[in-house]
C-alpha cells in the first residue's frame, strides 16, 4: 500500500477510512478511564499538536450511535478486550469544538457560537424529534438549531443536550469539548474599556461550562482541551474531581506530539529516512512533562512536501497558522525589557523562569513571569530539561522553526520602531551612491538589533525589506520566491528611478569584499536591471553580511 499522510485532517474516522499513516494514540482511553477517577480532565497544549484529532478519536470510540470496531482495528487500545467490550461504542457522547468561535467584537464572538451550538444540533437532528424527550427540552433544542434561543437558554445548552441523550439512550453522557479557551484568547486581544468583550464571553462561557460539568447528574465524564489552563476559579468553580495536565506534567505527556520512534517510523514507512537529522533540527524540542516531542502539524505537511520532491526543504509550517503576534506584544511591552533573555535564548541559551500554568487572559500582561508562561504553553518556548520539576524552570527555544518567528519578531519590531530620520537619510544614501555612508548607516543599524550567533541570510533579507517598506516607494522583495530576480528592488516610480540590492551572507570577516562583488556579477548575469523598462536610472548594489557588519558596493 502507497504510504499517504493527510495534512490537516482532523477528523479520525476519515483519517482512518481513507487508510492515511495514523499515529496510534489510542492508548490515552484506557490510561484515563481505567487509571484515573476523574469526571473533568483538561488537558492544555499547544495549538497543531493533535488535541482535535484526538478527540475525534475519542468521539469514535465512546459514541453509542456510531459503529467504530473497524477503525480501531490493530490499534493500541484494541488490545484491551473488556475495556473495550465496556467502552467501545457503548455511551452517548456529545462532541463541541469552540476553535471557531472569534471575532472582532462580542456580538460577533457570540454569534459564532450560536451558530456552532445550531451545528451541533443538525448533526443531533433525530434526538429533537424522540418522544423520550421532554417537550420543553425539544422546544429549546429547536431555538438552538434556528439561532433563536434566548441567552439563558444558550449558557444551558450543553446541559440541555445531555439530558436529551441521557433520555434516549438511558445512560450518562461522555462530554467532549475542543478547544474550550479559544473564544477568551480572542475576546482577550479585542477587549476595551467600552466594550467588555472579555466580561461579557467570559460570562457566556462559564455559564455552559459551570452548568455542564457542575453537579451534572447527566455526566459520564468531560474531557476538554485548549491552550491555556484558565484558572479553576475563573471558570471551573466547583466542578468535582478535575484534573488538568499542561505541558508541565508528565501524566499523558506521550500523547500530544509525535516522540523520536514514532517519527523515525513514519519516515521508515515514507522511505525517507535520510530526512531524519533535518526534522529533529526543525521540528524537534519540544518537553511535555517527561517526554520529548516532535510538533506533529510539521512533521506531516513537511512528510507531504517529502511525498512529491524528495530533495524539499524543511520550512516553517506555523508562520501563517498560529498567532504570532504574542511574541511581537511581548518585546514591545514598556514594564519590562526582555531583548537580553530573547538574545540568550537566540544565541542557544536558558533562562531561568517562575512558571505558572493556571492564568487568566485578563491578567496575561499584568507580569513578565505570565508572559513567559504564555509563551510557554503555547509552544513558543519550552523546558530545557525533563527532569525538572516545580514552578522555576529553565526555559529555551524548542527548534529552528521557532527561532525563526523570534527572528522574523525581532526585525519587525526593530524596523517598526526605528527612527524615521535614520531611515531616510539611508534611502538618500543610497540614491546619491554614497556606499560608505550607507554602509556605516546600515552597520549602525545592525548593532542596535538583538545579537545572536546563527544569522541566516533571510534574516538580512527581511531586515533590508523591512526597513523600506512603508516608506513611500514599491518594494519588491523575491527571495522566498525563488524567481530568478532581486533580493530588494526599491522603485520610485515617479521619479522613474530604482535601487536593486543582491545581499550575500558571508561566512567569515574576510569573504565580504569577494561576495559584493559575486552579488553585483550575479546583477549582471541574471539581467535583473532589464526588466526594468521606462526606469532612466538604475543603482545597483552589492551587499555582503556577517554577523553584525556589512559592506555595499556599486556596481
Amino acid at each position: 500500500m502507497a504510504f499517504t499522510v493527510s495534512v490537516g485532517e482532523a477528523d479520525f474516522a476519515a483519517l482512518r477510512k481513507e487508510n492515511a499513516y495514523y499515529v496510534d494514540k489510542t492508548e490515552i482511553m484506557y490510561e484515563l478511564v481505567h487509571d484515573t477517577n476523574n469526571k473533568v480532565t483538561l488537558f492544555t497544549r499547544p495549538r497543531r499538536f493533535g488535541k482535535t484529532l484526538m478527540m475525534s478519536m475519542m468521539e469514535n470510540f465512546f459514541s453509542i450511535r456510531k459503529d467504530s470496531k473497524s477503525l480501531f482495528d490493530n490499534l493500541a487500545v484494541a488490545k484491551h478486550k473488556a475495556f473495550c467490550r465496556e467502552w467501545m461504542n457503548q455511551y452517548p457522547v456529545l462532541f463541541i469544538s469552540y476553535k471557531d468561535v472569534e471575532a472582532e467584537d462580542f456580538n460577533g464572538a457570540y454569534k459564532m457560537l450560536e451558530s456552532r451550538l445550531a451545528d451541533v444540533c443538525k448533526e443531533l437532528a433525530d434526538i429533537g424529534k424522540n418522544e423520550s424527550v421532554n417537550p420543553a427540552d425539544r422546544d429549546i433544542f429547536n431555538r438552538l438549531m434556528y439561532k433563536k434561543a434566548e441567552e439563558d437558554e444558550v449558557k444551558n445548552s450543553v446541559k440541555t443536550l445531555m439530558r436529551m441523550l441521557s433520555a434516549i439512550y438511558g445512560k450518562q453522557v461522555i462530554l467532549l469539548i475542543d478547544e474550550y479557551d479559544v473564544p477568551l484568547a480572542k475576546a482577550s486581544e479585542k477587549d476595551t474599556a467600552k466594550n467588555h468583550y472579555y466580561t461579557k464571553m467570559l460570562d457566556v462561557i462559564k455559564g455552559i461550562m459551570s452548568t455542564a460539568l457542575k453537579d451534572n447528574e447527566f455526566l459520564k465524564f468531560a474531557v476538554i482541551t485548549g491552550c491555556l489552563r484558565i484558572a479553576k476559579e475563573s471558570i471551573f468553580t466547583g466542578t468535582n474531581n478535575f484534573a488538568a495536565y499542561s505541558v508541565l506534567d508528565a501524566d499523558f505527556s506521550q500523547y500530544f506530539g509525535f516522540s523520536k520512534t514514532e517519527v523515525s517510523a513514519i519516515l521508515k514507512a515514507a522511505d525517507r529516512s535520510e530526512t531524519a537529522d533535518k526534522i529533529k533540527e526543525w521540528y524537534d524540542g519540544y518537553v511535555f512533562g517527561n517526554s520529548y516531542v516532535y510538533c506533529p502539524w510539521d512533521v506531516v505537511n513537511y512528510l507531504s512536501a517529502l511525498k512529491k520532491r524528495r530533495d524539499a526543504r524543511p520550512k516553517n509550517y506555523w508562520k501563517n497558522t498560529s498567532h504570532n503576534g504574542i511574541l511581537l506584544t511581548f518585546v514591545k511591552h514598556t514594564d519590562f525589557d526582555v531583548s537580553d533573555k530573547f538574545e540568550t535564548m537566540l544565541n542557544g541559551g536558558t533562562i531561568v523562569r517562575t512558571i505558572s500554568d493556571e492564568l487568566t487572559y485578563d491578567t496575561l500582561h499584568s507580569s513578565e513571569d505570565n508572559l513567559w508562561s504564555v509563551l510557554l504553553m503555547t509552544g513558543y518556548i519550552t523546558k530545557a530539561d525533563p527532569k525538572e520539576e516545580g514552578e522555576t524552570v529553565s526555559l529555551k527555544i524548542p527548534n529552528r522553526e521557532i527561532s525563526s518567528i523570534f527572528e522574523d519578531t525581532v526585525v519587525r519590531f526593530f524596523t517598526d520602531t526605528v527612527s524615521n530620520d535614520t531611515v531616510k537619510e539611508l534611502i538618500n544614501t543610497l540614491w546619491e551612491k554614497r556606499e560608505d555612508r550607507a554602509t556605516e548607516i546600515i552597520s549602525g543599524l545592525l548593532w542596535d538589533t538583538i545579537s545572536y550567533n546563527d544569522y541566516h541570510e533571510d534574516y538580512y533579507h527581511a531586515f533590508l525589506t523591512g526597513l523600506f517598506v512603508g516608506r513611500g516607494y514599491s518594494v519588491d522583495s523575491n527571495k522566498e520566491k525563488g524567481l530568478g530576480r532581486p533580493d530588494i528592488l526599491l522603485k520610485d516610480r515617479k521619479n522613474r528611478r530604482a535601487i536593486i540590492i543582491e545581499a550575500k551572507k558571508s561566512e567569515k570577516e574576510s569573504d565580504m569584499d569577494r561576495d559584493c562583488k559575486e552579488a553585483i556579477k550575479q546583477i549582471v548575469k541574471e539581467k535583473y536591471a532589464e526588466g526594468l523598462k521606462g526606469y532612466e536610472e538604475i543603482i545597483c548594489y552589492g551587499a555582503a553580511f556577517f554577523q553584525k557588519q556589512v559592506k555595499l558596493k556599486l556596481k
